[in-house]
């Protein structure tokens, strides 16, 4: 396995056995080990709830915790809930929650914080740890500005976290169909 992403649904063991049927311990154990035991790229990703796991408190304790096992370069995701299925009574997550969640994790040293489900350009993109500058832009699915060279930021050189083509892509917001009937599965 190349890559992953793993979704850190909250930091209380609570949230995991009211609402998940599991326990938080295994899912910090697997991010651990991933970290630790192997050369997977790897993402997190939190899709906030309100109410239920975007407290100050939380927040703080889940960006410590990730800066001390994970380090400053594993990209972490805060994501936008939307009410869908089992939880209509929960509104939608306002995008100054997930600003507010970025700026907690990057306060605990964390480079690479992004905001999703919603057109946040600030949050979307990749900043560029040693200088600031911006690097990838991105808003909702769509790319602006590439300003990497051999993973490296153009205007200061910084070594960027990360596994990069040398231009970006020109995919964006259109949806693909996806056969998987077609689908190549042999192994290479």
């Amino acid at each position: 396995m190349d890559a992953a992403n793993v979704d850190l649904k909250a930091f209380t063991d609570a949230f995991y056995h009211r609402l998940c049927f599991a326990q938080l311990g295994p899912v910090l154990d697997t991010l651990k080990y991933l970290r630790r035991e192997t050369n997977v790229w790897f993402e997190v990703t939190t899709l906030l709830i309100p109410g239920e796991n975007d407290s100050d408190a939380e927040l703080h304790n889940a960006a410590e915790w990730f800066a001390e096992n994970l380090g400053p370069d594993v990209p972490w995701h805060f994501t936008a809930f939307h009410p869908d299925f089992k939880m209509l009574d929960k509104p939608h997550t306002p995008s100054m929650t997930l600003t507010r969640a970025r700026e907690i994790a990057r306060s605990k040293g964390l480079h690479y914080v992004y905001t999703g489900n919603v057109h946040d350009r600030e949050g979307g993109s990749t900043w560029c740890p040693g200088c600031d500058d911006l690097l990838i832009e991105r808003d909702w699915y769509e790319l602006g500005e590439w300003n990497l060279e051999d993973g490296r930021c153009r205007s200061c050189g910084h070594k960027i976290a990360g596994r990069f083509e040398q231009r970006a892509g020109d995919w964006g917001a259109r949806r693909l169909p996806v056969s998987l009937e077609r689908a190549d599965m042999s192994p290479r």
